[in-house]
């Protein structure tokens, strides 16, 4: 019989200044990648800019090397990239998160659920 049940987990990285690393803070890593900007990254993840900003410099403050790098207007505007350092943030993450899900998912079978 199969089972009806579905384990669900969710992690964070906690630094000494709080929250480091998150699923909310990863997607909004990706959006920025996809779209080159904060705003729309923010946007498409229904938040305000000011959070999607505290997030990131959050993110920054706290990681040995600046995981987004930000560039004011001009005459073809402004973006964001995701440095190198943001990038081996996400795939590392994703990779710890599915980690996770696959242990809890075995643990829900070694007891009978």
């Amino acid at each position: 019989m199969k089972s009806e049940y579905k384990i669900r987990s969710r992690i964070w990285i906690d630094g000494q200044e709080g929250t480091f690393l998150g699923n909310g803070r990863i997607q909004l890593l990706e959006k920025i990648i996809e779209s080159g900007s904060i705003n729309d990254a923010a946007k498409e993840l229904k938040m305000s800019y000011r959070k999607a900003w505290s997030l990131l410099d959050s993110m920054n403050k706290q990681a040995s090397e600046p995981f987004i790098i930000k560039s004011t207007g001009g005459s073809g505007g402004g973006g964001t990239i995701v440095t190198q350092a943001g990038l081996n943030a996400v795939k590392s993450f994703k990779k710890m998160d599915e980690k996770c899900q696959k242990f809890l998912e075995n643990e829900m079978i070694k007891f009978g659920f």
